[in-house]
């Protein structure tokens, strides 16, 4: 499945339907925020939701961009996966006792 994305959000579409989402909010011009991560319940336990959120990831990587998770699946991805943490603001990084 191809992940497409437009302004705010990547997502994954098949016979029109809408398999996932993860919504981005830009909150300067040094940080998004990750709002929510969404996979269609017909289309669950596939890993699209992590396919979803590094594409997000990427694209802050891409644009040197600072992250702030404010989705419940964004911040259980960045607490167990220590290697990303770099991406988080510093306050996030902080809360997670990570980079300082």
């Amino acid at each position: 499945m191809e992940i497409k994305s437009e302004t705010n959000r990547f997502y994954i579409e098949e016979n029109d339907i809408l398999v996932g989402e993860v919504g981005i909010t830009q909150i300067d011009d040094l940080t998004i925020s990750i709002d929510h991560t969404f996979v269609n319940e017909n289309y669950r336990g596939q890993g699209l939701a992590k396919k979803l959120l590094d594409s997000a990831l990427e694209y802050a990587k891409l644009y040197d961009l600072k992250v702030v998770p404010v989705c419940s699946y964004a911040k259980a991805t960045f607490k167990n996966t220590p290697g990303i943490q770099y991406l988080l603001t510093k306050n996030y990084q902080e809360l997670l006792g990570g980079e300082k």
